[in-house]
């Protein structure tokens, strides 16, 4: 049976601060570092990254 864990088990929770992403033209989210600009990922459906930032 499975439990509630503890919420101070020191997991971060939110978007991830080192990503971020945009829409290719195409309509595919691309995923960049922001420390060096790099592309990490790109989702090969047309939904955006979850927990990650969107450039503007």
């Amino acid at each position: 049976m499975s439990t509630n864990k503890d919420p101070n088990d020191g997991r971060l929770q939110g978007e991830t601060r080192q990503r971020s992403q945009f829409e290719h033209p195409n309509g595919h989210w691309i995923k960049r570092d922001t420390d060096n600009g790099q592309f990490v990922d790109m989702k090969a459906d047309d939904k955006p990254f979850k927990y990650v930032r969107k450039e503007r």
